[in-house]
């Protein structure tokens, strides 16, 4: 009866001690690939080094579409990631999906700390939380679309390498003398032309993009995009693109492989895009966003990372211990320095600035002052659409069209809002 009772005993101690060595893993699905994939492992790395109880363990899912695809698919098969990541025009589809979230700040009030709204920027976290205030997903890798400039092209074109293009019409000038110089074979690419030449390039000029403040007030919204400004816009980039002055890389980000080859000597993107370029060793420049007459304020792009349901309590307190460690100043500051996205918080971007940081590299500060130096406008909080992807699609297939020659800008953008309207209606139900 003794060995017995020791034997029972030294097995309770056994799975005791076990249960307590037990680490809740904490799965974490992406999009991010080059330099930004690099930070994301490191990130997670530094993360499970540095406590003992969770481990996250970064899955890189595809494009941001194709995460936020796989992230609903899998929670309809019940095996949801603890955290995914989820693009700026996946935000309304996310909030209409609320049930199947759990609010980051309720998230993060799990996890010991007071949770302060105020420590992030202002701008971004407004566009990742409900009308009353509540934050519904962690802003991650926030973005503003800035120019770029290959200076050794800019050079043998006879531009000068210290001073590139403000307005449109500059930029558009450039690439023609590029192009005809024999610089480069275009004189201008673009990610994005959705988020870019058509959501930023209504905020940055104070442009409605469409009616109850771009779906802030209201989902249900009518496209204002075949306005005069957008039509002339477009048209510009179609002409250029007749010769092959503007050179059309794709739907989201496959435009960087062009400019990285040294095909372009011009080119709009992410400001998260400078991680690959600084990497590529390219004698390159940056500028602001051009403008057509007045610039106003870009909005966020990038992605936030949202939480899923339905997750025990120990995975939720793992999630805020990795949420309150990618909040760190120290954090925050570095990956701001190294990918090119805006620091969360405040605490971080006047550290980076403290630190002289910006005195050195100017550049580094372009995207946080083009989002903060000035109040938004009806026309300039964001756009928010419970199926903004899918408008998203058929705006680009309208712009490949007129970019292939077969309409023009006028009947591409006419399109895109008649299309557009009615399938943000059937997205209501109406």
């Amino acid at each position: 009866m003794k060995i017995y009772g020791m034997a029972a005993s030294l097995a309770a101690t056994l799975l005791s001690t076990s249960a307590s060595w037990a680490v809740t893993e904490i799965s974490w699905w992406h999009a991010m690939t080059g330099a930004n994939n690099e930070v994301v492992e490191t990130l997670s790395k530094e993360f499970n080094e540095s406590q003992s109880d969770y481990k996250i363990t970064p899955v890189f899912k595809g494009t941001y579409p194709e995460t936020l695809n796989a992230g609903i698919a899998a929670y309809r098969a019940g095996q949801a990631p603890n955290i995914i990541q989820v693009f700026d025009a996946g935000t309304g589809t996310m909030m209409a999906a609320e049930d199947a979230m759990k609010p980051v700040a309720d998230v993060l009030s799990m996890g010991g700390k007071p949770f302060d709204k105020s420590q992030y920027l202002s701008g971004i976290v407004a566009y990742y939380s409900k009308p009353d205030g509540t934050m519904l997903s962690f802003p991650y890798n926030s973005s503003s679309p800035i120019l770029y400039y290959n200076k050794d092209i800019f050079q043998k074109a006879g531009l000068d390498v210290d001073n590139p293009p403000k307005t449109w019409n500059e930029v558009f000038e450039a690439a023609k003398k590029i192009k005809s110089s024999g610089a480069a074979p275009c004189g201008f690419t673009s990610t994005w032309l959705t988020w870019i030449h058509t959501e930023n390039f209504a905020a940055w000029n104070n442009y409605q993009w469409g009616t109850n403040e771009n779906g802030i007030a209201s989902l249900d919204v009518e496209l204002k995009i075949n306005a005069e400004p957008f039509v002339k816009h477009f048209q510009a980039l179609a002409d250029l693109a007749k010769d092959g002055t503007f050179k059309y890389g794709g739907r989201t980000s496959e435009a960087k492989q062009i400019f990285l080859a040294g095909e372009c000597g011009l080119f709009t993107e992410s400001s998260g895009g400078l991680g690959d370029i600084v990497k590529s060793g390219m004698n390159y420049g940056t500028g602001m966003l051009p403008y057509d007459t007045e610039s106003q304020n870009t909005i966020p792009g990038g992605a936030s990372l949202w939480v899923f349901g339905g997750k025990s309590d120990e995975e939720y307190k793992g999630v805020a211990a990795f949420f309150n460690f990618l909040s760190q100043t120290d954090i925050q500051a570095r990956l701001h320095q190294v990918s090119g996205y805006l620091p969360v918080t405040m605490a971080a971007y006047e550290k980076t600035k403290a630190d002289g940081f910006y005195e050195k590299n100017p550049a580094r500060e372009i995207p946080i002052k083009q989002m903060l130096g000035k109040a938004p406008t009806e026309n300039s909080k964001g756009v928010r659409l419970a199926n903004l992807p899918q408008v998203r699609d058929i705006m680009n297939e309208e712009y490949e069209k007129m970019l292939a020659g077969e309409q023009t800008a006028q009947q591409a953008l006419d399109n895109a809002v008649s299309r557009g309207n009615a399938a943000i209606k059937e997205a209501l139900g109406n």
